[in-house]
């Protein structure tokens, strides 16, 4: 049996965070001293689509539900790694997917150029709307990469309405520079939050042994 393997990105004040904006580093304040207060407390703020996240359908789509009807079971399970990561283009696209094999209830994970920037690349590579469509044609039942945004720049954000108005989940963040294609066992735990858009979550992978 393979190892686990940690695809989440470390969360520490100057991470790399989407278009660099302030608000959405982290900021840890330390409370209490052993010194002053004989214990050690922290705090932190973090926007909840800082690293590795999900989105919610509330996060696009105004009748969307929140995290109050998130299922666990739709980020966890088995599926494929795609690596878009020699690709000369930025626009993952069904021609593209087309060359794997992907199956119902699969999630897809997408290995881009991304996975190898260490600072916010506003050209990063994204999942266009054709590829949105493919992966809703073949029923897969979430969606992951390693852009901090699954879609760049495009008015009305189809790629995210067409997964999430399908009941896909969209794993953003997730850190797949060790990570080769192949198939995979995916687990995905989000922190229980009510009531919100985006769930901050710990993922990792490990190798699926083929017979």
């Amino acid at each position: 049996m393979k190892n686990w393997i940690d695809v989440t990105m470390t969360i520490f004040p100057e991470m790399m965070v989407y278009k660099n904006k302030d608000e959405k580093k982290p900021k840890i304040t330390v409370r209490a001293t052993h010194e002053v207060n004989g214990h050690y407390e922290s705090s932190i703020y973090m926007d909840l689509h800082t690293g590795t996240h999900i989105d919610m359908p509330l996060h696009m789509l105004p009748q969307g539900h929140s995290s109050d009807d998130f299922n666990l079971d739709s980020v966890n399970g088995f599926g494929v790694v795609v690596d878009f990561s020699s690709e000369p283009t930025h626009e993952v696209g069904a021609d593209f997917l087309s060359r794997y094999i992907i199956g119902k209830g699969d999630i897809v994970i997408i290995k881009t150029k991304n996975s190898y920037d260490t600072v916010f690349n506003p050209e990063y590579d994204y999942l266009d709307a054709s590829g949105a469509a493919y992966l809703q044609a073949c029923g897969v039942k979430a969606v992951g990469i390693d852009a901090l945004g699954i879609e760049r720049g495009v008015p009305n954000h189809p790629t995210h309405s067409i997964l999430l108005g399908n009941g896909i989940y969209i794993i953003e963040g997730l850190a797949l520079k060790e990570i080769k294609e192949g198939r995979y066992e995916f687990a995905c735990i989000p922190l229980k939050i009510a009531g919100v858009e985006g769930l901050p979550s710990r993922a990792f992978m490990r190798a699926v042994e083929l017979e």
